[in-house]
């Protein structure tokens, strides 16, 4: 891969030391060079409320939008909150999907995500893979990350301390690289 292809990074937790900010930092770290990553914040968004959009769209939603139009693809490192999408991203990407040029329109998506309990954010990714559906985002399917018990996979500065869970993240990061790759010919 000659190219260099340009990922749009966003944590779904708004906790700074989440499992899911060290998966993501970890993911850009084991990331080929033919990928480069920029990571979003979202946690200043109100509440998605279609009068405010009417007033204005805030400043940190028009940024967030532009990060998202500008990206080759999409990495979410995703918790599980009630067997489901946190409810902060969620909203976040409800502003960001309001028309017109709604952004997320035909952008490569990865899904990957750690959480404390066994089921490693399977339902999370499940779901996030219908609301890619409506966004016209096109999820890479194989591999899957899905981290569980993650809190005996990070030490206390966030780093990733499960080779086995290292292993399977560097294969996820090259394969998310070919991929994309293969899409952007």
């Amino acid at each position: 891969m000659s190219s260099t292809f340009r990922v749009l990074g966003i944590a779904g937790s708004l906790r700074k030391q989440s499992y899911n900010r060290a998966l993501l930092r970890t993911a850009t770290q084991l990331a080929p060079a033919s990928l480069t990553f920029e990571t979003a914040e979202w946690a200043d968004f109100p509440p998605y409320d279609a009068d405010v959009e009417a007033a204005g769209r805030p400043e940190s939603v028009v940024r967030f939008r532009a990060q998202i139009a500008a990206a080759d693809a999409i990495l979410i490192a995703t918790p599980e909150y009630n067997y489901s999408i946190p409810g902060g991203l969620k909203n976040a990407v409800d502003w960001a999907s309001r028309p017109p040029e709604q952004p997320f329109n035909g952008k490569l998506l990865g899904i990957i995500g750690a959480s404390g309990g066994d089921g490693g954010t399977m339902r999370s990714q499940y779901h996030w893979r219908q609301v890619a559906v409506f966004l016209n985002l096109h999820v890479m399917n194989k591999p899957e990350v899905f981290v569980r018990r993650a809190g005996d996979k990070f030490d206390a500065e966030g780093n990733l301390t499960d080779e086995a869970i290292r292993k399977t993240l560097t294969q996820y990061m090259q394969s998310f690289a070919e991929w994309i790759a293969s899409h952007k010919k």
